[in-house]
């Protein structure tokens, strides 16, 4: 029973470690969700060969952490392994296995519910990030919030086709502004990158572009081709974009009489 009781210690030290490291390297920069990603693969050992890597690879705050987490990941299978052997074959102790196979469920069960848990994330991300702020010299600016990246808001990654509506016009002509979209850079495919692109810039095919606003305008943006139906789409999203900013203004002097 005391090698289940290690098992269970191993893994809840392994989901505490990999929430560490995704809080850490959000605050380098990273989306939650790259975080989470890269922080489990590293860990794991398993799928750290994606096109992120690179971004993790090239920033050595992001490098070290990863390190760690590969040498920390290492000794948590091995000991896993190990416990999960002695569990179930343990001399003098067969008559125990269902017993054995009930706890380990249950306890597998716990850990799996308070992984999942949004109450339990939030605070243990609060706790986190208070104790990386104090106890480390990360640069901690929560670009997530910096960005306000809730609700419909978000950042995205664009792949420009030759057929695209936005391929081959400069900036200024396509007015993403007025559809609630912002050009955050432009990835050229020789690998260059122009960080806040100015309205000359023009976009080519094969472009990777970086883009900040609503989920549905940039969803609209991917599927939009060239000609007169794009033209409309875009007319529309401007119509759309105007309904957004007059509700965006009537809330905020709602709170204004409010206050």
């Amino acid at each position: 029973m005391v090698a289940i009781i290690s098992l269970l210690l191993i893994i809840t030290l392994s989901i505490l470690i990999t929430r560490i490291a995704t809080i850490a390297l959000a605050h380098t920069g990273l989306s939650k969700e790259s975080a989470r990603f890269q922080a489990r693969s590293a860990f794991t050992g398993v799928g750290f060969t994606t096109s992120e890597s690179e971004q993790v690879a090239s920033h050595p705050v992001r490098r070290r952490i990863v390190m760690v987490l590969m040498l920390l990941g290492n000794a948590g299978i091995v000991t896993s392994v190990s416990s999960l052997m002695l569990t179930f074959l343990t001399p003098g102790e067969e008559g125990l296995i269902n017993i054995k196979f009930l706890v380990l469920f249950l306890g597998l069960f716990t850990l799996w519910w308070a992984s999942r848990s949004h109450w339990i994330d939030n605070r243990l991300s609060i706790i986190i990030d208070r104790a990386l702020t104090k106890y480390s010299n990360l640069d901690t600016r929560d670009y997530g919030n910096l960005l306000h990246l809730t609700g419909d808001y978000r950042v995205s990654e664009l792949k420009v086709e030759s057929d695209d509506w936005i391929a081959n016009r400069a900036l200024q002509e396509l007015r993403l502004q007025d559809e609630g979209i912002l050009i955050l850079g432009i990835m050229r495919s020789n690998g260059d990158y122009l960080g806040a692109p100015n309205g000359s810039t023009v976009i080519n095919p094969d472009d990777m572009v970086i883009l900040y606003g609503r989920d549905p305008a940039i969803e609209s943006l991917d599927e939009r081709r060239r000609g007169f139906r794009g033209d409309q789409a875009h007319a529309e999203a401007v119509e759309e974009q105007k309904k957004v900013e007059q509700e965006e203004e009537m809330k905020n002097g709602e709170a204004s009489s409010d206050d």
